[in-house]
């Protein structure tokens, strides 16, 4: 039988992920590999990007693919979080656990996302690289185009490449290109999608910024009247930080310029402008950085929830099928079970992908689910209407944590990183991808 032909949508957290694994198949022959593409729409990987964190068994892969080490060196440094008030006065404290045993609100790892990526699809290039040497074909990387048209008929999966107008035909086709998931509007429907995404009334935007006297490796997060939020956090990188703005309850015109996707930021960076600019904190300095800022992006907070994830030929990874939000804390280590399981079943499976498909969700539905029950009252519990509400919410963290309580309930209401296991696959375990000095 001809190896698999498989093309991952996206180049993110779990498709060079995926295709590492594929590639790392035990006892098959080089020859007999699958043929893998990965398209990523934008041209080249930003170096900054949100803060995002890899908890419990997503440690346990990233040590499986051998870059534990590499992604180690690389983190934010980021030694936990505290809760400020307008003069910058801490009202909490909650510092990392560095064990790893325990889920606080930041993870013994935590890496800007565009670094990870980085590793992650270097990774995949030299397994790629070492399977070409021995006589296989590895992966091919199509950047800076996208699937126009999609469309199967029971044997293959037909599509035509935007930009370059190129059609080709697979086996299997991964659509791991995120929330806003383009090949899951393709397979499953345009007119469905809706349904699919469960918005949690909640507007994120992200970018990065020079740090200032401020800033430290922990993590500040202030709150303002009608439900605003801004956090400010480490990245790792000399002289710079990454800030998260949330905004609970957005009204209809947070919503609608939300729906302009990247080509509305002027739009969207202006109503941030109308919501954060009014001289508390450190709003002016965050609101003047904004404008300046290269990596800026802009979204509905949501999850994504689906009864299955694959038609036909086509199944979606990561959060092109099972968003848990970025509040979960679950995104990264969601997207490496994912890539992982998703491989074994098509290594278990190369000649019936919907077979492969079924054991892929029969392994990933129970994380899942666990994942996108997030805590009662989250995101609304952290973002009040009045000042009274703000002033009431830090009394009462700041008697929870001083108490010892908000420690052991993170023992017990961390994100549940560790609720499923790792299946064994069999993997081959490369070398550990060296560091750099």
């Amino acid at each position: 039988m001809a190896p698999l032909s498989i093309l991952i949508v996206g180049c993110g957290c779990a498709g060079p992920v995926l295709a590492s694994f594929l590639l790392l198949a035990p006892d098959t022959r080089p020859e007999d590999l699958p043929h893998i593409t990965i398209v990523e729409r934008a041209g080249a990987h930003r170096a900054a990007g949100q803060n995002i964190d890899i908890r419990g068994t997503g440690a346990t892969l990233i040590r499986k693919l051998g870059v534990e080490q590499k992604i180690r060196a690389a983190t934010t440094g980021e030694e936990g979080m505290q809760i400020v008030d307008d003069q910058n006065q801490v009202w909490v404290s909650a510092p990392a656990d560095k064990t790893g045993r325990v889920q606080t609100a930041t993870s013994d790892i935590e890496i800007l996302r565009g670094t990870l990526v980085d590793i992650l699809t270097k990774r995949s290039e030299q397994i790629s690289d070492g399977v070409k040497a021995r006589g296989g074909r590895g992966i091919d990387y199509v950047n800076g185009d996208y699937v126009e048209e999609l469309d199967q008929d029971g044997a293959k999966v037909h599509v035509r490449f935007a930009k370059s107008g190129e059609r080709r035909s697979y086996d299997v086709v991964v659509g791991a290109d995120g929330l806003q998931s383009r090949t899951r509007r393709q397979a499953f429907g345009d007119e469905g999608d809706a349904q699919r995404l469960k918005y949690l009334s909640t507007i994120a935007a992200f970018y990065s910024m020079p740090a200032a006297a401020t800033d430290s490796l922990w993590r500040r997060w202030w709150h303002g009247e009608n439900r605003r939020s801004i956090t400010v956090r480490p990245s790792g990188q000399e002289g710079r930080s990454t800030v998260v703005l949330l905004l609970v309850h957005p009204d209809e015109r947070a919503t609608a310029v939300a729906k302009l996707g990247p080509k509305g930021a002027p739009q969207q960076k202006a109503l941030l402008k109308k919501y954060f600019d009014h001289g508390e904190w450190e709003c002016d300095r965050v609101m003047r950085e904004m404008e300046a800022a290269d990596d800026f992006y802009y979204d509905l907070v949501a999850q994504v929830k689906m009864e299955k994830w694959h038609k036909g030929r086509v199944v979606l990874l990561g959060d092109a099928g099972c968003c848990a939000a970025p509040i979960s804390g679950m995104g990264t280590t969601l997207a490496l079970n994912g890539a992982y399981n998703l491989a074994g079943a098509l290594t278990h499976h190369p000649d019936d992908p919907n077979a492969a498909f079924d054991a892929f969700e029969t392994a990933m539905r129970p994380l899942v689910d666990v994942a996108q029950k997030l805590p009662p009252g989250n995101p609304e519990l952290f973002h009040w209407k009045t000042s009274w509400g703000i002033w009431i919410m830090r009394w009462a963290f700041r008697a929870i944590f001083s108490s010892g309580i908000g420690t052991l309930a993170e023992k017990f209401m961390g994100p549940p990183a560790d609720v499923v296991g790792v299946k064994e696959y069999g993997f081959r375990q490369p070398e550990e991808m060296q560091v750099d000095v």
